[in-house]
């Protein structure tokens, strides 16, 4: 579950990570109002106003702006309110900015320069390890320092028997080039936003950049936060952070039933029982020549209204010209599966307006089969996955 900026940061403050200070505004009124308020507070007189939504990138589409009065605070916001945010994290239609952060202005002039460093923690796959991954390239998109500079990019494994070591994040203070306050300021940072990372069952925490002030303090400046999604049940306050205007309404619609669906850009729709198959099934797509439309598992339960539901999650995306479903019967049986299809055929009518694909197989197969040829219904039935692959080019051919 992604969190936007503001929620990121109350986050990481609760754990004594020092942050960017701000204020979160629904229109430009409220704007102007949390800019005075962060003047009283910390003394600020010109603010950072922040679109927040779920995509990075967001000052190259316009979203982050500075504002040196309130009359600039105002103007900002108010364009900023309302807009479709395009950036190189969204589609081209871009996300609409429900909210702003106003956020006081951190890079003051002092005793020495300001820095910028790239700091985030998320889990290593091919370790199962933990991993502080870092860089003082701060402030860039961290996919065109690994392309362009790689040996500016350095990684901190954590072992999960003992935690983070105080030598590793002192390393890490020393590889970002940091000395006196700086350095000790660094180190603390570090050992925050890991214990930030581990309460709150985080897949990823992205602190791009991690400011080094001019009197030489570290703060994080923006948040990027990923909520494991299995851990939900027991991280409530954050589960509540959940922000489904900036989710795929199909997606969102097929997890209130039930169904686990991600949304793709291609044009041949899947209905899978198990991700192991419903993976298969997307290669077998792209093998017949075609993009799949989705992800979607049913589980373990195929009856006639499930796959019903399914039917018309799958129809929603208008791009969908065939669907197949691909089931393997063995917690469920497959005639079951099957005469499910073909009710929901019937109950859907018209609705159904592509061709449909129906591989089954396991228990019952052949009756299966023998149920979705004889039911009159305009379904093509497949045994083999080669099969199957040839009726879903037949059918868009």
């Amino acid at each position: 579950m992604n969190i936007h900026e503001y929620q990121g940061k109350e986050i990481l403050a609760s754990y004594g990570v020092r942050i960017q200070r701000g204020i979160v505004a629904n229109n430009a009124v409220e704007a102007v109002a949390a800019a005075k308020q962060l003047t009283t507070e910390t003394g600020t007189s010109w603010y950072v106003i922040k679109a927040q939504v779920h995509a990075g990138g967001r000052g190259k589409g316009g979203g982050v702006k500075l504002a040196k009065n309130l009359e600039q605070v105002e103007e900002i916001a108010g364009q900023i309110i309302g807009m479709q945010l395009v950036t190189p994290q969204t589609s081209a239609e871009g996300k609409k900015v429900h909210k702003v952060l106003v956020a006081e202005d951190v890079y003051y002039p002092g005793e020495t320069e300001t820095s910028e460093f790239y700091v985030s923690v998320l889990l290593n796959r091919a370790t199962g390890r933990n991993m502080i991954m870092y860089s003082t390239e701060g402030g860039m998109d961290i996919e065109e320092v690994a392309e362009h500079t790689p040996h500016l990019i350095f990684t901190e494994e954590i072992d999960p028997a003992v935690g983070l070591q105080g030598f590793q994040a002192r390393r890490i203070a020393f590889n970002l080039g940091l000395s006196g306050n700086a350095f000790k300021e660094m180190v603390k940072f570090i050992d925050s936003l890991y214990n930030a990372y581990i309460g709150s069952d985080a897949s990823m925490f992205e602190i791009n950049p991690v400011l080094k002030t001019s009197d030489n303090k570290i703060m994080a400046v923006d948040a990027k936060v990923n909520i494991d999604d299995n851990a939900l049940y027991r991280q409530k306050a954050y589960a509540d952070m959940r922000d489904i205007r900036e989710e795929n309404p199909i997606e969102v619609e097929a997890k209130e039933v039930g169904l686990n669906y991600v949304d793709l850009d291609g044009t041949v729709g899947c209905m899978v029982n198990g991700a192991g198959l419903a993976m298969a099934t997307m290669d077998l797509i792209k093998y017949a020549g075609f993009e799949p439309a989705n992800f979607l598992d049913v589980g373990g339960t195929a009856d006639a209204k499930r796959v019903e539901t399914a039917f018309r999650i799958i129809l929603k995306d208008p791009n969908v010209k065939a669907i197949l479903i691909n089931i393997f019967g063995g917690i469920v049986r497959c005639d079951r599966v099957a005469q499910g299809v073909v009710d929901a055929y019937k109950n859907m009518g018209d609705a159904i307006n592509v061709p449909i694909i129906v591989r089954l197989q396991g228990t019952n197969a052949a009756i299966a089969k023998e149920l979705i040829d004889n039911s009159g219904m305009p379904i093509l039935s497949a045994v083999e996955f080669q099969e199957a692959a040839d009726q879903v080019t037949a059918a868009l051919s």
